[in-house]
């Protein structure tokens, strides 16, 4: 008969799940403050989040890296669904009908976690030489990077394809190639970038990159900045957060959510956000670094960056420092989809170290769940 092993748990990353908790609570504490139905919403994101991580946390993943491709190729299969069969909504084609049950979904939000699994199977599978990977190698790797960026590039989801893309080459770099592929990437990015500008941007990207170079901002950022600006040390009460309670904050919830953190909490309060990321980040590299498992050095370095990358966009984003994109604070922000592809990432990483050690379990005579 099987039974659950508690020894196992003693290489469950406890420290992960501890910092999680506080961006949690504090994010349903700010979107009740704005929007009390939303809150009650993102409470059920949460729980749907939460029975997920349990489902994949006790699956065998393993075993089951078998599987890993036919994960990929089916989320590129709904991208090219999108393509044929998917509707608009203010001028971009990202969604796809979900039969039955009157909803729908965008895969877009998907292929994040299918390309990292991808990734970490493809590494572990044929690791990188001592020097890194050759050209050879580390075109087969683009490539499988290049697909789903190009296919969200042309829905149009620049700011999501931008994303998947510094991802997937943050852990081709991350793993290892070879100097003088590099130092190529380095100059077709210097060439390209103003042909891209010219000829494959709409005009609506490029009017956002207008506007963040101009002197003055657009109207979100000047409500964000002001938001952010009368925050001061500690912040304010909720009656007089005029920004958020006034509506004057455009998209208070989700994309301008950390304005509406300075201007309640204030600088400590920011401060003590992005601090809670940071040693996030930090605890997950050092989890990659010093772990010579390629599924799980990919897996981890992957959701740091992935951390990092939201974070550092949106924060950027907010006071005016990045183009206004729909990019949103990791885990915090309001919404199903991105919440549930963090915590998607985290039960696979949990159940990759968990379980590292589980045939030695098995040598002893024990039975594990999975």
């Amino acid at each position: 008969m099987w039974r659950f092993d508690k020894s196992i748990l003693s290489q469950f990353d406890f420290l992960s799940i501890i910092l999680i908790i506080p961006l949690v609570m504090m994010s349903h504490w700010l979107i009740g403050e704005a929007v009390p139905a939303l809150a009650q919403k993102q409470v059920a994101y949460v729980g749907v989040a939460f029975v997920t991580f349990l489902i994949i946390f006790v699956l065998p993943i393993r075993r089951m890296s078998w599987i890993i491709p036919f994960i990929y190729w089916a989320n590129i299969a709904l991208l090219l669904a999108v393509e044929f069969f998917g509707h608009s909504r203010l001028g971009a084609q990202r969604w796809i009908d979900i039969p039955f049950i009157n909803a729908t979904m965008q895969p877009s939000e998907f292929v994040k976690p299918a390309l990292i699994l991808m990734l970490a199977y493809l590494i572990n599978k044929s690791p990188p030489p001592l020097h890194g990977y050759r050209l050879k190698e580390f075109l087969k790797l683009s490539l499988y990077i290049f697909i789903p960026f190009i296919l969200i590039a042309k829905e149009p989801d620049l700011g999501t394809a931008m994303v998947l893309l510094l991802i997937g080459f943050a852990i081709l770099f991350y793993v290892g190639i070879y100097w003088k592929i590099l130092a190529a990437i380095a100059a077709i990015v210097l060439l390209f970038t103003p042909i891209a500008y010219k000829f494959l941007l709409h005009d609506y990207q490029k009017e956002r990159i207008t506007s963040f170079l101009s002197e003055k901002p657009s109207y979100h950022v000047q409500q964000s900045i002001i938001a952010i600006g009368s925050g001061g040390w500690s912040g304010k009460d909720k009656e007089d957060a005029t920004q958020t309670q006034m509506k004057f904050l455009p998209i208070a919830t989700s994309d301008f959510i950390f304005a509406f953190v300075v201007e309640r909490t204030g600088f400590l309060g920011a401060l003590g956000l992005i601090t809670i990321y940071a040693l996030l980040i930090l605890h997950l590299l050092s989890l990659s670094i010093f772990n010579k498992d390629y599924f799980i050095k990919v897996v981890t370095a992957a959701i740091s960056f992935m951390i990092f990358i939201y974070m550092g966009v949106n924060i950027s984003m907010t006071i005016g420092y990045a183009p206004v994109v729909g990019v949103p604070l990791p885990m915090f922000s309001y919404g199903g989809s991105s919440f549930l592809n963090f915590i998607v990432l985290f039960a696979i990483m949990q159940n990759l170290i968990t379980f590292r050690y589980k045939d030695m379990y098995d040598k002893s005579g024990k039975k594990s769940f999975v």
